[in-house]
């Protein structure tokens, strides 16, 4: 029936499930480091230029201090070149915080699983000094 049924602990189904719904296994599913950078790099970098040419088109009276993102971004300024050099640097540096984002959550998914598996299969193991 199932090879596992003897170790199961009173107060729990009687047969235990191999495989994992779809849905459960998407959650579990690693993040594409490359697919996730371009996305948030793709966003950040439309919002840059979005600000950029908002600010100069409007020109609200209490303007944002947007010639402060020079201290960050090279060669930024408040002007239609501007945009396009605000909306590079923006692409670069979400592509950057993207990746790293989808590097640590996948890292720390890997690392947990793993200790999750070895503490359980430990658990259930009544013998578990033979298998060392």
């Amino acid at each position: 029936m199932n090879e596992m049924k003897e170790t199961l602990l009173r107060g729990e189904p009687p047969e235990v499930e191999r495989d994992l719904p779809r849905a459960a296994m998407l959650l579990f599913a690693p993040i594409d480091k490359r697919a996730f950078g371009a996305a948030i790099g793709v966003a950040t970098a439309l919002l840059i230029a979005l600000i950029t040419a908002l600010q100069l088109v409007v020109r609200p009276d209490p303007s944002l201090h947007l010639e402060l993102l020079a201290q960050y971004f090279a060669g930024y300024t408040v002007s239609w070149p501007g945009v396009a050099n605000g909306a590079a640097w923006g692409f670069a540096t979400g592509f950057c915080a993207g990746w790293f984002t989808a590097f640590v959550r996948n890292l720390v998914l890997a690392l947990s699983l793993f200790f999750m598996r070895s503490q359980a299969e430990l658990s259930s193991s009544r013998d578990f000094l033979d298998h060392i």
